[in-house]
């Protein structure tokens, strides 16, 4: 088949090295442009477009999808089928009609559950002890359309956003040649969704930040669920007593100690919660200082001082 593909992030990239590999011809790619990126705000590809210009494949990053332009390009291609994973960008009605068999979205969820922008991070966040990927038909509703293929994942107690994303991204990307093929013989199910929608807003910084007076189960899969970005995070009295901002990106619910939340309990970085039925207290495993590299606990404790009883904010 004659294809679009369309994404950003590193979960895109396994899709679209299946899609090679399967065969497919891949006429041209469009990703978010290029970001500022690191200490010298370097403009920077995103995984997508640089993975995709190492295969040699155009690429074409607009600022927008809605702009006539951008959509002129798009429709002159003359594609059977456009394929979507986290591109970021809203798509309108006119690309979204332009590919002779349709538009289809590779999505991080077990649909309706999750639309919308996190669904990775939100799922960890809420607990959720499973969720999965779906080729979805694309319409102009945000995540609305039937579905075509599913599988479900389960979500592991040590789970981070990172870690289910690469599980996600590579099960996700085997789905695409069933789909295609289905599609291109017109033998694809489409199933509606069903059930309660629920929404994967955008995480805030403000949101990020640890509630050390939630129970310590609860601001474990918090903490796992925002790693490695943007990070849950808190603040500790630095050297010179000013607040500075830590990321927490692992943790693990502890049977061991209690104390006032937010309270530093021993020198494995043990921290007192808010209480629920299990108790205990949560201790972080890995973190990360401004400028820093991340650390485990031990060797964080030994560039900066915590004595049991400091309260973090």
């Amino acid at each position: 088949m004659r294809l679009a593909f369309m994404g950003t992030p590193e979960f895109a990239v396994p899709s679209l090295a299946e899609l090679i590999a399967s065969g497919h011809e891949v006429v041209a790619v469009w990703s978010q442009p290029p970001r500022p990126k690191g200490r010298g705000q370097k403009l920077t590809p995103s995984p997508v477009q640089a993975f995709a210009e190492t295969m040699g494949l155009p690429v074409f990053t607009p600022e927008s999808m809605k702009s006539p332009a951008a959509i002129a390009d798009f429709v002159g291609l003359e594609v059977d089928a456009a394929c979507v994973v986290a591109y970021g960008q809203i798509l309108k009605t006119e690309v979204l009609e332009a590919p002779r068999l349709g538009c289809f979205n590779l999505h991080g969820s077990l649909l309706p559950r999750w639309r919308g922008a996190a669904p990775i991070q939100r799922a960890i966040m809420a607990g959720d002890r499973q969720t999965g990927v779906q080729i979805m038909r694309m319409s102009e509703g945000l995540d609305e359309g039937p579905i075509l293929l599913s599988e479900v994942l389960p979500i592991q107690p040590d789970d981070t956003a990172a870690s289910l994303a690469q599980r996600m991204a590579t099960t996700g990307a085997s789905l695409w040649p069933r789909a295609l093929a289905a599609i291109e013989r017109g033998g694809a199910v489409e199933s509606p969704q069903v059930g309660e929608p629920t929404y994967a807003r955008k995480i805030t910084s403000t949101e990020a930040r640890i509630d050390w007076t939630r129970p310590a189960a609860e601001i474990d899969t918090h903490v796992r669920g925002l790693s490695p970005a943007p990070g849950a995070w808190f603040e500790a009295p630095g050297p010179d007593g000013a607040p500075v901002r830590i990321k927490a990106l692992m943790s693990r619910v502890s049977a061991r100690g209690s104390g006032a939340p937010g309270e530093v309990l021993d020198d494995e970085l043990r921290i007192g919660t808010g209480t629920d039925e299990q108790g205990g207290a949560l201790r972080l495993m890995r973190v990360q200082r401004p400028g820093r590299a991340a650390q485990d606990a031990a060797e964080f404790l030994n560039g900066f001082s915590l004595p049991p009883g400091t309260v973090l904010g």
